[in-house]
């Protein structure tokens, strides 16, 4: 996406948020980074499939990008979660979503499990790499007949002395070509459902790991995502996170912040598209006067940018629970589920009110709106969403 800067209030120092004049400055940071080693690269990445993962991501981790709330002890910064809101609101200022999203996964997808529950071990030897940028990570839930449903995965992590053996398929791996490590959810146990799974990290040099096929997608295009499989895959029993048998609440815990970081992403990205369009219609004149002169076009936009607001103030409020230790899980499923409906509006709408230009591959807008489509089905469909939202008001006993 290209455009203006976006509405001016996304960068103030809002009252009751948490941003303090640090943030300020750190998103000043951010800001230009994005401008310079991101933005001029952006169309050469979409062209090519895929971005220099190891290259972008040593030089995030040298600006200490990639673990701001995380132990200074593995080389995180220790701050406040209101530094992840930062950069993933600035993150979502580059020119398409791939990059937030692969970006994402280092720092709020594949890692935060491993940051609250792992030994100092594995965490010195997986997470600090990962946060200085020497290592590329991923998280692999998905597989080919387990979406969504995570109760129904099938991989197998069998116990062989003092190692797991592995065995098993995932799908739609964002950084799965370029991982250095996976975060990995697989039965442990014969039990069935939401029993008797695991959180292994498993390492791409292992014996038996490969990718099975880099996939070609209609949208982030620049973010490569890939199926792999694991045979006869063995790594220690250590290098499992936390308690055997855990892995499902851990990754749910996991998906909180994963929602949350994709919503304030989208929400960007959404903000980039509606200001874009408010400067086109000022600039395009139809039947002697400005778009920007039509009240329909007044009115829906502003539309948009009051539901833009509201997702924002969503997203603020589930930051302040996460802050205070609080469950913010219904938050964070209201959040996703707004952001994966504006995002296919506001790329709809806009595309519709540029016309014939919107329509074109070498204007932004297109770009969006391929990209903007993801965002009602990572990190959980809209469906998964509304069940989540029934469970906490009691409408339904299931989990999700």
């Amino acid at each position: 996406m290209t455009g203006t800067a976006g509405p001016s209030n996304v960068a103030a120092i809002v009252v009751g948020t948490g941003f303090t004049k640090p943030h300020q400055m750190f998103r000043d940071s951010v800001r230009q980074f994005v401008q310079t080693h991101v933005n001029p690269y952006v169309d050469e990445w979409e062209e090519a499939e895929t971005f220099p993962a190891h290259e972008l991501f040593k030089k995030l981790g040298d600006q200490g990008f990639l673990g701001l709330s995380y132990d200074e002890k593995h080389g995180g910064l220790g701050g406040d979660y209101w530094y992840n809101v930062v950069l993933a609101e600035e993150l979502g200022r580059i020119h398409c979503t791939g990059l937030p999203m692969a970006i994402a996964v280092q720092t709020d997808m594949a890692t935060p499990a491993l940051h609250r529950f792992g030994s100092e071990d594995l965490k010195d030897r997986f997470l600090a790499p990962a946060i200085a940028g020497d290592a590329v990570c991923a998280v692999a839930i998905t597989e080919p007949g387990a979406g969504s449903d995570v109760a129904a995965i099938r991989t197998k992590a069998v116990r062989d002395g003092d190692e797991y053996v592995l065995n098993g398929t995932k799908m739609y791996i964002t950084n799965g070509t370029q991982a250095d490590w996976i975060c990995v959810l697989a039965r442990t146990s014969e039990s069935n459902g939401y029993e008797g799974m695991s959180l292994i990290v498993i390492p791409t040099d292992t014996d038996g790991f490969q990718v099975a096929k880099k996939l070609k997608k209609l949208g982030n295009r620049s973010s490569d995502t890939a199926e792999i499989v694991f045979e006869d895959v063995r790594v220690p029993i250590s290098n499992r996170i936390g308690d055997e048998g855990r892995g499902f609440q851990y990754q749910m815990e996991q998906f909180q912040t994963e929602r949350l970081i994709m919503s304030l992403g989208g929400l960007a990205a959404a903000d980039q598209a509606l200001q874009m369009t408010i400067e086109y219609c000022r600039g395009r004149a139809t039947f002697g006067k400005p778009l920007i002169d039509n009240q329909w076009i007044q009115f829906k936009l502003s539309e948009l940018l009051t539901d833009a607001e509201c997702l924002r103030q969503v997203c603020y409020h589930c930051a302040r629970k996460l802050e205070a230790g609080e469950n913010f899980t219904r938050e964070a499923s209201m959040a996703k589920l707004k952001a994966g409906r504006l995002a296919r509006e506001v790329a709809d709408t806009c595309l519709q009110f540029h016309g014939g230009m919107g329509y074109m591959e070498e204007y932004p807008l297109a770009r969006y709106f391929r990209d903007a489509r993801l965002m009602s089905i990572g990190a959980g469909a809209d469906e998964i969403m509304l069940k989540i939202i029934a469970k906490h008001e009691g409408m339904s006993s299931e989990i999700s």
